[in-house]
């Protein structure tokens, strides 16, 4: 009956949203692809210099774009468009030739080889020749967002922009890939202790400010390292180019949590309103002859109600709890970016540069346990956490450009250091006594990596391939400091390091011509991950896993005609454990929820199969698929209670067998000159398998859980107006439908968000004004099963923000 009732709701909003028409297209795109090859006598094979080379339309025969080939034969012709042409040679004393060719969407370069002219008066044989150009718009294996032209989120941290980009949800400060969290975060296309090795982290406290752009690659090649198997999020810090001194100079003031939308229980402490907001920020870049420098620092200070959840908590007994969890948070995040390219000659580049990232973290916070009718206090949990991550991170690389243009090599070296020193402080307050506890964390991660890759564009595609090794240490420290009658496990505290080494080697095919499509891929990986646990541990001891496995890749496309595509998609991809889920140390952020990690946590296998249709509308395109996703090993969070105890222990485990089977829909359309939309729908069922697993913490005890499935789906609605005097106003509303969460169900949501943005002097400076979630209507709604207990929590947290802001470029 629940199933029924939220397919009915999701069915009655996607043909609401569907009426409504409101959003901005906000796909980056761009098509341009560079066309070389050598020019050779036919006979004695010697080049030949100086030779007319013009392109042509192949319809009308009108002029695109001409050259004369250099010394060694060699020309080029840059930025040409998709589409078919003429390539037509001259030269004196050799007979005028010429050839079709085809420009496709796959790659931005195009090898013709040997290009070989007559000294007699026989003409050529015509040759088909077919390349790509890396359009965003044809390539569906990601999507393209500028963060800039997101105005309904400006000023805000790169998580708030993501919950607005199509395809994207955001649930619980994770980003999820059509229902799935497992999903890896690169920063300029690497994985960084920014935003996590594995695992998404902290993308809540990057100031958006500082990206340029956010890729979503939902089926990435053998290129990429095999984790994230719902997909890759790549976020790309700006960087201008531009000659001489430019720059971008911007100041951000807001207010969080308007009003009150669930008053405390009693007698506790004030819960944070009316938070301010401030993000300044300030991008700089020199470029003089061959060398380029550049500079990004931005500040983000942001208070926040991070957490304001009621819990109506009942047990097999009979008893009911009522519970608050009200965490006031106060952050500050600095980032400071700062780099150089120095291009040696035209044919070699070095870059370096460096990231320094700094996030202080207060959480104070109450937690109050009631019985049912609240007339009875058990219990005063009040707490207090005091952290700081650091994170250093240096990166150098290296780029030779051979002869023949598109041809690379790079290499890469990226170190990075991330400190995470944290400090819990709380007051257990109980009718007898109170307790005074603490508890101290130092974790210091160091990785580093090293790339090498080949690409060499072919007459017919590209060829890339490269290996990459990765070496990474993180060790652990937990101290606890008990006070009297202490809910502390203080002998599950101590030492722990996690060691991974991981080599792997990859090779990918491109092919393309005017009706196939074709990319196929391999990366050989080998993981060696060993998790070494102080010997006085009272329940865990050392623990690893290694493995030796393919992750292969295939997209074919078949090009119906010139407006209509047709994709299949297939990978193999893995979701590693991440540290902080082997992580054998009890963490108490709530008073009777103990979250603790399992150090014999193996990795989830996933295969994704894909199939997509695209349509190229008159100023739009319409692009549906429906995908297959299974997962084996699956990594989730178990909640049980040991027998004799109220406490919940919650424990990563491997579940058994997951699905996630749905249909995406995205439809973008400009309508006119002063308005364009993007909708975006996605429905699936989600499945978990039945399963059971022995929780060994903190004494032994086995959970059981039947099969459980359920359809959900969201809708994402954005639409861009263009007024007169250069102003544009953004829309964007978002519908989630109840999905499945391990042991239980979240509940529908629904925000919208608005913004405005007055641009002078040609977009010099820019003036914007938004609001997220502008009725106050998101908040969390789960309930949860477990073994001996089950609970139903409403999250009335900060949602609500009004920011106003002023951009100068210069």
């Amino acid at each position: 009956m629940m199933q029924r009732t939220s397919l009915i709701s999701l069915k009655c909003t996607l043909w609401f949203m569907f009426l409504l028409t409101i959003q901005a297209p906000l796909f980056a795109q761009y098509s341009a692809v560079n066309v070389s090859g050598v020019v050779k006598d036919n006979q004695t094979k010697a080049v030949i210099p100086f030779v007319n080379v013009i392109l042509k339309n192949a319809q009308d025969s009108t002029f695109i774009a001409g050259t004369i080939s250099g010394d060694d034969g060699r020309f080029t012709l840059a930025k040409i468009k998709p589409g078919k042409y003429t390539l037509q040679y001259s030269s004196i004393g050799y007979a005028p030739g010429q050839q079709s060719l085809f420009v496709g969407n796959l790659s931005e370069f195009i090898d013709l080889g040997s290009i070989e002219l007559q000294t007699d008066t026989h003409t050529l044989n015509e040759v088909v020749v077919t390349g790509q150009a890396d359009e965003i718009r044809e390539k569906l294996d990601r999507k393209t967002f500028s963060v800039e032209n997101n105005i309904s989120q400006s000023g805000g941290s790169i998580l708030q922009v993501m919950q607005n980009l199509p395809g994207v949800t955001v649930q619980e400060g994770k980003v999820m890939l059509r229902g799935s969290d497992k999903v890896a975060v690169l920063v300029d296309g690497k994985q960084t202790a920014l935003t996590g090795f594995g695992s998404q982290t902290s993308l809540d406290n990057i100031p958006a400010s500082a990206i340029d752009k956010i890729e979503i690659i939902n089926n990435p090649s053998a290129k990429y390292d095999a984790n994230g198997n719902a997909g890759i999020i790549n976020i790309i810090f700006k960087k201008n180019k531009q000659d001489g001194f430019n720059g971008k100079a911007g100041m951000m003031a807001g207010l969080g949590a308007l009003w009150m939308k669930k008053v405390n229980l009693p007698n506790i402490r004030p819960q944070f309103q009316n938070t301010p907001k401030l993000n300044p920020s300030l991008a700089l870049n020199y470029r003089k002859k061959n060398i380029n420098t550049f500079f990004q620092g931005d500040v983000l200070y942001t208070p926040t109600l991070n957490k304001n959840e009621f819990v109506t908590r009942t047990y097999d007994t009979g008893e009911v709890i009522n519970q608050q969890t009200k965490r006031n948070r106060k952050t500050t995040i600095s980032t400071l970016r700062a780099g150089m390219d120095w291009n040696i000659d035209p044919n070699n580049l070095f870059t370096i540069s460096g990231l320094f990232s700094s996030e202080k973290i207060l959480d104070d916070g109450d937690e109050p346990f009631f019985n049912q009718t609240l007339t009875e206090r058990k219990r005063l949990w009040q707490f207090l956490e005091d952290e700081l991550k650091t994170t250093i991170t240096a990166a150098s690389s290296f780029q030779h450009k051979f002869s023949q243009p598109g041809r690379l090599l790079n290499f890469g070296l990226n170190y990075t250091f991330h400190r995470e020193d944290e400090k819990y402080f709380f007051t257990n307050i109980m009718p007898t006594f109170t307790g005074l506890d603490a508890f101290k964390l130092l974790s210091d991660e160091h990785v580093i990596d090293f790339t090498a890759d080949y690409i060499r564009p072919l007459r017919y595609g590209r060829l890339e391939a490269g290996m990459k090794y990765r070496w990474r240490q993180i060790p652990t420290n937990m101290q606890f400091f008990p006070g009297q009658n202490s809910p502390l496990d203080v002998n599950a505290g101590g030492k722990a390091t996690y060691k991974e080494n991981i080599p792997a080697l990859y090779g990918n095919y491109v092919y393309e011509n005017t009706k196939v499509e074709l990319e196929a891929g391999l990366r050989m990986e080998y993981v060696d991950v060993r998790y070494l646990v102080d010997p006085n541990h009272n329940t865990y001891k050392s623990d690893g896993y290694h493995y030796t496995q393919p992750f292969p890749n295939l997209r074919a496309a078949y090009k119906i005609n010139d407006r209509n595509k047709l994709s299949l998609f297939f990978n193999r991809r893995v979701d590693r454990p991440n540290e902080v889920d082997i992580r054998v140390f009890p963490k108490y952020d709530d008073a009777e929820i103990i979250k603790v990690g399992n150090p014999a946590l193996a990795p989830q296998f996933t295969n994704t199969l894909e199939l997509g249709y695209k349509t190229n509308l008159a100023k739009g395109y319409l692009y549906m698929a429906a995908y297959h996703r299974m997962a084996k090993g699956t990594i989730t969070r178990i909640a049980s209670i040991v027998s004799g105890s109220t406490l919940i222990y919650s424990i990563m485990q491997n579940a058994g067998k997951s699905y996630n089977t749905g249909l995406e829909l995205m439809w973008s359309q400009e309508m006119s000159k002063w308005f364009s939309f993007n909708l975006n729908l996605n429905g699936y069922r989600n499945q978990i398998n039945a399963f059971s697993v022995v929780n060994k913490y903190p004494a032994l005890n086995t959970f059981t859980a039947p099969t459980e499935q359920l359809l959900s789906g969201n809708v994402k609605w954005n639409g861009l107006f263009h007024f007169p005097k250069q102003i544009d106003l953004q829309m964007t509303a978002i519908y989630l439908a109840p999905d499945l969460i391990p042991q239980g169900k979240i509940g529908q949501r629904f925000s919208l968000d608005v913004g405005i943005k007055k641009s002078m002097q040609n977009g010099k400076r820019e003036f914007y004004l938004n609001a997220t979630d502008l009725l106050n209507t998101m908040r969390i709604k789960k309930t949860i099963q477990g073994a001996g207990f089950n609970y139903i929590s409403t999250d009335y947290y900060e949602t609500q923000v009004v920011r106003v802001g002023y951009n100068y470029k210069f």
